[in-house]
């Protein structure tokens, strides 16, 4: 899966689970972080949990990681691309939403008192992998070993190799808006056939996969998505989970996306929009556990 490398959470190269629940939290005693963190970083295994720490957390504890930073504010953007930082982000992966809703509360009791919940969103895997508008996603992911290499830091010295940097972003999708379009219209917004997700040579060039197009950027943005539907009652969406070494290739990709290079929009957010935004860095992982030695240090 990831060759060599062993001190990554796995999660992060794992196949997209059956189920999900995404939990963000916001500080609740400053006094408490250090051994609540301590804490968490025991009892999740980067596996069925995949934890990540945000900037604001990391000055709450006067520490400082080599390539974290806040969620950009977009200057320049023609549509609108919210920030929403949190503390602290946790992605339970599974099979089941009742073993995610236990496993959760159990990771609220480890966070004690430190933390409070921020937000929860609950996901899940649409047919074989699909958007809940019927495309499927993530089909330009690298793989094997070029994934490793995208979404995992090395070189970086002890406490950040194994490490990786996650953007996370909840988009609602407006489904009466996708579904007056027409079917020619949806596929050259998206760039692909539905039916056989085979790209379309001629679509217009402020579809998606022109826009983010990997291979397309100097230097080349690839990252590791691991996105995934969410639902709560009538809203509906998707989950975009984005993995790097660095923040670099989701950046080059959403500012292209919101129109800042060249003033043309993604078709997407012809019924699509973010209603967040985050950054966050995944600690490597030491003897089964997290090492956030770089943090409480």
């Amino acid at each position: 899966m990831a060759g060599h490398l062993k001190n990554f959470q796995t999660g992060i190269l794992a196949g997209v689970p059956r189920a999900a629940r995404y939990l963000t939290f916001a500080v609740a005693n400053p006094r408490r972080l250090r051994p609540a963190l301590a804490a968490l970083a025991a009892a999740v295994d980067g596996e069925s949990v995949v934890m990540g720490v945000g900037a604001n957390l990391v000055d709450h504890l006067g520490a400082s990681i080599d390539g974290l930073r806040p969620f950009p504010r977009l200057r320049g953007a023609k549509v609108q691309v919210p920030t929403t930082p949190a503390v602290l982000w946790c992605w339970l992966r599974g099979e089941d939403q009742g073993e995610l809703l236990h496993r959760s509360r159990a990771i609220e009791a480890v966070a004690g008192d430190a933390f409070k919940v921020d937000s929860l969103a609950a996901g899940f895997r649409h047919r074989e992998g699909r958007d809940l508008t019927g495309y499927v996603d993530g089909t330009e992911n690298p793989k094997g070993a070029k994934a490793s290499r995208t979404a995992i830091v090395t070189g970086k010295g002890a406490g950040l190799d194994g490490s990786s940097f996650v953007a996370v972003q909840r988009w609602q999708h407006d489904f009466e808006g996708f579904d007056a379009m027409s079917m020619r219209d949806q596929d050259n917004a998206i760039g692909r056939r539905r039916r056989d997700n085979v790209e379309l040579a001629g679509a217009p060039v402020s579809a998606h996969v022109k826009r983010t197009a990997q291979e397309s950027f100097e230097p080349e943005a690839f990252v590791v998505r691991r996105s995934m539907p969410w639902v709560d009652g009538q809203r509906a969406g998707l989950m975009f989970v984005a993995f790097g070494a660095s923040f670099d290739a989701f950046e080059a990709q959403m500012r292209r996306m919101a129109g800042v290079d060249d003033g043309v929009v993604d078709a997407l957010f012809r019924f699509t929009r973010p209603l967040t935004g985050a950054y966050y860095w995944c600690p490597p992982v030491k003897r089964g556990k997290l090492d956030v030695s770089s943090l409480l240090t």
